[in-house]
């Protein structure tokens, strides 16, 4: 444990400035973000080694298993600097770790802000990565996945409308087309059929040569992207109050410990992060003896 120099040996090397409680408190909150941020960039490394990542990129702005890779790394060494910083009583790692915190709690603020502002340019965004999926379907199985479980849950099919799957080479209306998936719609288009045991993959064949009415009576017609949109404004005090609850415990919780931990080395010696504030002529809760100092 850490001991100032000079201190009365009568305290023990096993002093410590802080309530132990606060302290492994502390410690065991950013040891689970460590092993967190340790276990992100492993599967990013693999993603990154295992798969192609040009189906992505063409969806994406940047690569997932990057970005993957670039956040754990971070916070790998924010959570170095709260574990090693609660054990050690490092106020300089801790302020580190505390500001860290607060900044990335503004960053998430700001982020929902500007997203609820912009709200149309988001949505053409998210419009623009749907179509751009749509095109790459076939390119990568987890990105087809991932379009199958949307539409699924969603109850939808394609961006604006089923017949957005003419974007991808593979279900093209077009004459020329030799798939044999011409004018078709994946099969999570397909509205569900009741004690079904095997799941028909060409439900949707030939469904984009079909108007809307008859289209409905064997495939969703409707847009993921309006569905999507609708969700969200129908879940929008739900999605706030959860991403809150989850955002404020992350900065208060640990900023309270660590200010804590500085407080109680500044009553029990007078530090500062600077070096020492004790004004002269006072006595340190320390010397007086009180509590765990």
């Amino acid at each position: 444990m850490a001991r100032r120099p000079g201190a009365p040996a009568a305290y023990g090397e096993e002093f410590t400035f802080v309530s132990p409680l606060v302290k492994y408190l502390l410690f065991f909150f950013n040891m689970l973000f460590w092993v967190i941020s340790m276990v992100m960039v492993a599967v990013g490394v693999y993603a990154r080694l295992m798969k192609h990542a040009e189906a992505a990129l063409a969806c994406l702005a940047v690569d997932p298993a990057i970005l993957l890779i670039v956040v754990g790394v971070l916070m790998f060494l924010l959570t170095f600097c709260g574990c090693i910083g609660s054990l050690r009583e490092n106020i300089c790692l801790l302020q580190t770790f505390s500001l860290c915190l607060t900044i990335v709690f503004l960053l998430q603020l700001a982020a929902g802000i500007l997203g609820f502002v912009f709200s149309d340019k988001a949505r053409g965004k998210v419009s623009e990565i749907i179509n751009n999926a749509i095109v790459h379907y076939r390119d990568d199985l987890d990105l087809q996945n991932l379009i199958d479980f949307g539409q699924k849950k969603f109850s939808c099919c394609g961006g604006n409308s089923y017949k957005d799957w003419s974007q991808n080479m593979y279900f093209n209306c077009s004459e020329d087309n030799p798939s044999r998936e011409r004018c078709s719609v994946p099969y999570s288009c397909c509205l569900p059929t009741p004690n079904q045991a095997v799941i028909n993959t060409m439900c949707g064949q030939g469904m984009q040569a079909l108007d809307y009415l008859e289209a409905s009576k064997v495939i969703y017609t409707n847009g993921c992207i309006d569905k999507l949109v609708n969700w969200i404004h129908s879940n929008l005090f739900l999605l706030g109050g959860v991403a809150l609850g989850l955002a404020i415990p992350q900065v208060t919780y640990p900023v309270s410990l660590v200010g804590r931990i500085i407080l109680q080395r500044l009553l029990c010696f007078g530090e500062g992060p600077w070096g020492s504030a004790r004004v002269s002529g006072t006595a340190t809760a320390k010397e007086q003896g009180i509590g765990w100092c």
